[in-house]
């Protein structure tokens, strides 16, 4: 298949999967692993594809982020608030994500863990669906921080690949009484820092050598994902706000079930 195509599919990959609670490593990994690519080749090119996911935050929200900035300007509470939430839910990530950095690369090439991890995911989908608590919280500034803090933790389980940065984050947040619409917001601007950081640290680890991708490959990657990126974000926050998050969990567990399938049939 020429790379050209691979990478066009790939950016579709990740700008699909990125803000849905599907994980977009995890179907990354195993997108790599059903077209015979080697996830190791690839790993540069999935993790700084995800700024095209991320600039479609910015692009679609921008208005929220200048409101955020004007209000820091002027020392608002709220806007003060906003931004207090987002670094104190980062934190977790940033502190075990360092820690752990190894543990978690080792798991990156397996498309078993993936698979298992969609499963499990889906059916911790349903079961939050089922049984969170009434909605009380309904805006990113209204988190108590401590709640924020919660949230940063249950984000870290999105280190094994297959769970989900942006599934965790939500669920999290909709198990402790925050409002759907605004658990997914949450989950977008946490999305920020968070993508940032792992960029920046995967750049770094490797700055003398991308590999065999070159730069205008991540480029169209990186085009590719934002433009579907911004187009997946405005249906999911229709989707969530009506239906919940149902959908997401079946289609979890199929597709996990089903690559299960295909893995043991190789």
């Amino acid at each position: 298949m020429p790379i050209l195509l691979v990478v066009i599919l790939l950016g579709i990959v990740e700008g699909v999967t990125e803000f849905l609670p599907v994980s977009s490593t995890g179907h990354l990994i195993l997108a790599n692993a059903l077209l015979g690519y080697d996830p190791e080749t690839w790993k540069v090119f999935n993790v700084v594809i995800q700024l095209g996911a991320m600039l479609a935050v910015v692009v679609l929200f921008w208005r929220t982020i200048l409101a955020v900035v004007m209000g820091l300007i002027r020392g608002e509470p709220g806007a003060i608030a906003f931004v207090r939430n987002v670094l104190i839910a980062f934190l977790p990530a940033a502190v075990i994500g360092l820690a752990i950095h190894k543990q978690i690369e080792a798991m990156l090439g397996s498309a078993t863990i993936v698979s298992v991890a969609l499963i499990v995911g889906g059916i911790a989908i349903l079961i939050v669906e089922r049984t969170a608590k009434n909605a009380t919280v309904a805006s990113v500034s209204a988190i108590p921080w401590q709640k924020a803090l919660a949230i940063g933790f249950i984000q870290c389980l999105a280190m094994i690949p297959g769970v989900s940065r942006s599934g965790a984050t939500i669920l999290g947040a909709l198990s402790l009484g925050v409002e759907r619409r605004t658990a997914a917001e949450f989950s977008f601007f946490l999305a920020l820092p968070t993508m940032a950081g792992a960029t920046a640290l995967e750049l770094f680890k490797n700055r003398h050598a991308l590999g065999p991708i070159g730069l205008d490959m991540i480029g169209v990657g990186f085009l590719v994902s934002f433009i579907v990126a911004v187009v997946v974000i405005k249906a999911f926050m229709a989707i969530v706000t009506k239906r919940g998050f149902g959908a997401f969990a079946w289609y979890r567990i199929v597709a996990g079930a089903t690559a299960l399938v295909w893995l043991s049939m190789r």
